[in-house]
């Protein structure tokens, strides 16, 4: 594996870890965010999808310009709004403005799940895809890490009134590192052969390797992938030859939260105390939840090009079902009287969770939405797949405090029926990609 093709990974992931440390900054300021605000259940819950809201607008919009800028360009707009949300979100003056900089904050997660992986595929060879392209998840995983360990730490500053504002404003760190080292990165070889730039994608492809190890044979089929004589970057991407992956990138996206994932993540804390957990426990899981998630994110960066997507699928499906079955049973025998056995069970149960979506749906979701869609509607399909993911994501997030004070148990139940549903489809339905090129996937999806 190359020198420059491992420095543009990372540097590309590194808008994987402000979508993680995006993502989970907010678990620790959920009540102090109450009491600031006088927020009720349904106004927290508002609060917390308000950056969803934005990752919805921010997949669905930045497809356009990565198509018509290039990836790169997109990856530097994503550094700036990260930034503004970050400083923004640390000096709002009353909710509604707070609301306005966590929904920046979200445009640059929504085009960050999109580009990100996007990019990073677009520049690796088949056989280190897989991997390469789970660094972005990878960074996910760490940045959510660096959250909840910012959050730990903060909070044990007795900063008062002003904990949830450093909470906040400390991303602006990486942000502004994220913007300075993209200078440094290629644009995206694919890309290049669509903007008609043959011999800067020829460049690119030398310095970051190619599946043949033939350079020109490489522009000729990303040529006749895009074929543009017959086809257009403007062409109706809702069609039935795009049919197959479509439905793919779907399912995916959807499954993907119906396991709960991103109630849990925005929510840990409150689930802990759902569970008997005193506050300042409740954080330090949360950073345990974090660290199982980075473990498992590693072991399936291990195997993913080995064993495949769909083998992993599988058995994250099957963790998911018994911690989250576990999960309910305990929530439906203590109710609100958790006794320290009971509180284990749950504490136990939601690292199963985490290891089990780490390991499978975590790991492949962006692996597969960057694989399965010809080079000439990639930016198209992605945003379609990152889209539905944040939508199922703010249904998800705003539903689960007015749900979870009705019951913790049926809310769990209902995850893990979902994820029964998940392993079917992942038996059934979901196709394999390992080791397979880009432009040989989009022959397999019958697309011409």
């Amino acid at each position: 594996m190359k020198k420059s093709l491992i420095i543009a990974t990372v540097v590309a992931a590194l808008g994987g870890l402000l979508f993680g440390f995006d993502t989970a900054v907010i678990s620790g300021t959920t009540q102090l965010l109450s009491s600031s605000f006088d927020l009720s259940a349904f106004e927290l819950g508002f609060t917390v999808a308000s950056a969803l809201i934005g990752t919805i607008i921010g997949a669905l919009a930045i497809g356009r310009p990565a198509d018509r800028y290039g990836r790169r360009k997109a990856l530097f707009l994503l550094a700036a709004l990260y930034f503004i949300s970050a400083l923004g979100s640390g000096m709002s003056w009353d909710w509604h403005s707070f609301l306005f900089f966590r929904f920046v904050g979200g445009l640059g997660v929504g085009g960050a799940s999109v580009v990100s992986p996007m990019y990073i595929a677009e520049i690796s060879p088949a056989k280190y895809r897989g991997r390469l392209v789970a660094v972005a998840q990878l960074n996910i995983v760490f940045g959510m890490l660096l959250a909840y360990f910012s959050n730990y730490v903060i909070s044990g500053l007795d900063l008062g009134a002003l904990e949830w504002r450093w909470m906040f404003g400390v991303e602006a760190v990486p942000a502004a590192l994220f913007f300075i080292l993209l200078f440094a990165n290629p644009r995206s070889p694919r890309w290049l052969v669509s903007a008609k730039k043959i011999e800067e994608a020829k460049l690119v492809l030398a310095k970051c390797g190619t599946d043949s190890g033939d350079v020109e044979g490489e522009i000729i089929a990303i040529q006749q992938s895009l074929d543009m004589d017959h086809h257009s970057v403007k062409e109706r991407f809702f069609s039935k030859k795009y049919k197959v992956p479509i439905m793919l990138a779907i399912a995916i996206a959807i499954f993907n939260q119906l396991s709960g994932i991103n109630a849990v993540l925005y929510y840990a804390p409150h689930i802990f105390k759902m569970a008997g957990f005193e506050k300042s426990s409740a954080l330090l899981n949360s950073m345990g939840i974090g660290f199982v998630f980075l473990i498992f994110t590693v072991a399936a960066m291990a195997v993913i090009d080995k064993l495949g997507r769909k083998k992993i699928m599988i058995v994250g499906s099957i963790g998911y079902i018994v911690s989250l079955g576990v999960i309910a049973w305990a929530f439906f025998t203590y109710g609100t009287e958790f006794t320290k056995e009971g509180s284990y069970v749950v504490l136990v149960s939601l690292f199963l969770f985490i290891a089990s979506h780490s390991f499978g749906q975590g790991s492949v979701i962006w692996v597969y939405l960057s694989e399965i869609f010809p080079n000439r509607v990639r930016a198209k399909g992605q945003s379609l797949g990152s889209t539905t993911h944040w939508i199922a994501a703010a249904i998800i997030s705003w539903s689960f405090p007015l749900i979870a004070e009705i019951s913790g148990g049926y809310t769990f139940a209902f995850y893990a029926v979902c994820m029964i549903g998940q392993l079917i489809w992942v038996l059934f339905v979901m196709r394999e990609t390992k080791g397979i090129s880009l432009e040989e996937i989009q022959k397999q999806m019958e697309i011409e």
